[in-house]
C-alpha cells in the first residue's frame, strides 16, 4: 500500500487531494498547522483507517516514512500570506528544504504546489513555462511570489544534486467548495458578498483578467503529474485557459445567486497582475489533461457550498 504525505492537507486543495488519494487505495498522512486549514475539511475522513491527521508546521523537520509527498503547505491568498509575510516566506523556503530532506532520506517522489504568481505581473501573455516572470522582489506580494520561486529553485537543485524525483505544478486560480470564506480571493469574495446581499467590490475598473480552474480538475492534474515517469519534472502550468474579466465574473455571480447586489469599485492593490492566463500545451501533451468544468458549472457548486456554510449555525 502506497503511503502518501499531503502537507497543507486540511486546506482547500489539500482536503480534496486527501479524498482522491484515499479513493485510489493509498494510505494518507495529512499534515497541517491549521493556520488556514480546518479540521472540518477532513472530519469526514477520520473514520477511514488509512487516514491519519497530524498537526505540524513544515518549517520544522518531520520524521516519517512515506513513498510520495505532495507539498501544498502555504497560505495562498493575499489576506493570509500578507498577515505574517516573514512566516509565509519561511513556509515556502524552510518548508521546501524540510520536505526535500524527507524525500531525500526516504527516496520518495515529491510534488511542489507552485503558483502562477511566479510570473508576477506578466509581460508575456498567455504565460508559458519558459517565461521567467516579472516579479517585484520587495513588494507586498513578494513573500509569496519569491518564496514560491525560491522553492522551485530548491526543488531543481535537489533534483540535479541528489537525483530526487521531483514534480513541479504551477497552479493558476482555483476555486470550489472549501475555499475559506474570508480569504480575500475574488471568487469567494464575490459569492459571500452576493449571498449576503452586499455590494460586490471590484478593484480597479474590473478589466483585469483571471482564468478560473475548478478544484476537481486541479486535483486530477496533480495525480496525473505525480504518476508521470521520473524524467518528467515540470514545471507544468495547470489551470483553465478560459479568460474572464473580473467584471464578467461579478456579473455571473450576481446572476447565479439571484442577488440584488451592486458592483462598486475600489483602488487596485499594489502589484496586482493585470492579466493572467495559462498556456497549458505542456499539460495537454504530457499529462493528457485539460479542465472539464466550465466556470458556470463550477460556480453553481461553489455557491451551493457557501450557501450551506452560511446556513450552518457552526459555520461548517
Amino acid at each position: 500500500m502506497k503511503r502518501v504525505l499531503v502537507t497543507g492537507g486540511a486546506g482547500f486543495l489539500g482536503s480534496h487531494l486527501c479524498e482522491r488519494l484515499l479513493e485510489s487505495g493509498a494510505e494518507v498522512l495529512c499534515l497541517d498547522n491549521f493556520y488556514t486549514g480546518r479540521r472540518a475539511h477532513v472530519a469526514h475522513l477520520m473514520a477511514e483507517p488509512r487516514f491519519e491527521l497530524m498537526r505540524h508546521d513544515v518549517t520544522f523537520p518531520l520524521y516519517v516514512e512515506v513513498d510520495e509527498i505532495y507539498n501544498l503547505a502555504c497560505p495562498a491568498s493575499p489576506v493570509h500570506y500578507q498577515f505574517d509575510p516573514v512566516q509565509t516566506t519561511k513556509t515556502s523556503v524552510h518548508g521546501a528544504i524540510n520536505m526535500l530532506g524527507l524525500a531525500k532520506r526516504t527516496r520518495a517522489k515529491i510534488l511542489q504546489a507552485s503558483t502562477s504568481e511566479v510570473y508576477g505581473d506578466p509581460a508575456e501573455h498567455p504565460q508559458t513555462e519558459d517565461y521567467w516572470g516579472n516579479v517585484n522582489p520587495i513588494g507586498i506580494r513578494a513573500c509569496y511570489d519569491e518564496g514560491k520561486r525560491c522553492a522551485e529553485t530548491l526543488f531543481f537543485d535537489y533534483h540535479r544534486q541528489h537525483r530526487l524525483r521531483i514534480k513541479v505544478a504551477r497552479i493558476f486560480n482555483t476555486y470550489g467548495p472549501r475555499m475559506h470564506p474570508n480569504d480575500g480571493r475574488v471568487v469567494s469574495n464575490f459569492v459571500v458578498q452576493a449571498l449576503a446581499g452586499k455590494d460586490l467590490t471590484l478593484y480597479g475598473d474590473g478589466s483585469q483578467t483571471r482564468s478560473f480552474c475548478y478544484v476537481d480538475d486541479m486535483i486530477e492534474a496533480f495525480l496525473r503529474l505525480m504518476a508521470t515517469p521520473d524524467e518528467v519534472t515540470g514545471p507544468i502550468n495547470v489551470g483553465n485557459p478560459s479568460e474572464f474579466t473580473i467584471r464578467e465574473l461579478a456579473e455571473l455571480v450576481i446572476e447565479l445567486t439571484g442577488s440584488s447586489s451592486r458592483i462598486v469599485y475600489q483602488p487596485i492593490p499594489a502589484d496586482d497582475p493585470r492579466r493572467r492566463r495559462p498556456d497549458i500545451s505542456k499539460a495537454q501533451a504530457v499529462l493528457d489533461w485539460q479542465p472539464r468544468s466550465d466556470l458556470r458549472t463550477g460556480l453553481i457548486r461553489t455557491i451551493e457550498y457557501f450557501a450551506r456554510l452560511a446556513a450552518s449555525p457552526t459555520g461548517v
